[in-house]
């Protein structure tokens, strides 16, 4: 691409403006960090993917650090506004549910390398604090949609509304790790049709949320 090099290729150089270098070095970040997982994404790796030297890399971001944060703010930023816009948008848990699940499909096919970023350090908090914040909001989302018909209910004492918020948080890992995990598994075999791969996801989180909620339970071994 014309100019995307200028600033390592020899003789006459052409080179971006500040804020477009700067963005495009956050893709290239995006597309390293997702690929390769924090660890072993090395800056030299990054100013190698974006053909420019790694002092250069360096003059936009101070460190390896700084630079991972920085392109997990943005996917967390721009996830987490689609969340919230499509949860907002719906009256009833279950089609809240249906919205979050339809968002994350979206996200994933539109955004590949950010899902894959995802997917990699959601579960690793101590590699940044953004996906932390994702991971808490992501909770935070699934356990209002749980309780939001059972705190509009006049007849639920204050003690029963505890013990739902409890058992709301304990089940918000289970809920979104059952969306992300289906959401992988639907990009690994595209064969399968994505509105039903939607629905089996939905099915899954509601009806076995609504056999919780009417107190059954497995019996204790």
């Amino acid at each position: 691409m014309t100019g995307v090099t200028g600033d390592a290729a020899p003789g006459v150089r052409r080179r971006m403006p500040h804020a477009r270098r700067r963005e495009q070095l956050l893709q290239v970040a995006l597309e390293e960090f997702g690929r390769r997982g924090y660890h072993l994404t090395q800056m030299e790796h990054v100013a190698a993917a974006a053909q420019v030297s790694k002092a250069l890399l360096y003059q936009h971001f101070a460190s390896k650090e700084e630079l991972f944060a920085e392109v997990t703010d943005a996917v967390v930023t721009e996830l987490t506004a689609r969340l919230n816009a499509a949860v907002l948008a719906e009256h009833d848990s279950a089609q809240g549910i249906r919205a979050m699940i339809r968002v994350l499909f979206d996200y994933a096919t539109e955004d590949p390398d950010a899902w894959a970023l995802v997917i990699r350090h959601l579960d690793k908090p101590e590699v940044g604090l953004g996906l932390r914040e994702l991971r808490d909001r992501l909770g935070t989302a699934f356990a209002d949609l749980l309780l939001r018909r059972r705190r509009a209910d006049p007849k639920l004492s204050r003690a029963a509304l505890e013990v739902n918020e409890r058992r709301a948080r304990l089940l918000v890992p289970l809920m979104y790790g059952s969306m992300l995990s289906m959401v992988s598994w639907w990009l690994d075999h595209p064969e399968t049709d994505r509105e039903r791969a939607e629905q089996m996801a939905l099915e899954f989180i509601w009806l076995g949320l609504d056999r919780l909620r009417s107190g059954e339970r497995m019996p204790r071994p």
